[in-house]
């Protein structure tokens, strides 16, 4: 994808203006991934059960793609 500027494994930690958000489908039981938008249109993505471990960093462009993917089914397994 062009613009892919992944920081892989930064510390979720050490964005401080991040503004976590999970997805109001997420399990009850914690088992869900957070988003947060960052200055410099990018966006964080982190595990919600390790809010302080590391955190994935894509530009706002990369996001838009995979979001859309998402919701066209591309990455559904088989038998879903």
């Amino acid at each position: 994808m062009a613009g892919t500027t992944a920081h892989n494994g930064v510390s979720a930690h050490s964005l401080i203006a991040a503004a976590w958000r999970k997805s109001r489908r997420s399990g009850a039981i914690g088992n869900c991934v957070e988003l947060a938008p960052l200055p410099g249109e990018e966006f964080a993505v982190r595990n919600s059960r390790d809010p302080h471990g590391p955190a994935l960093v894509y530009a706002a462009v990369d996001m838009s793609g995979f979001l859309a993917r998402v919701k066209k089914g591309e990455f559904r397994g088989a038998g879903h």
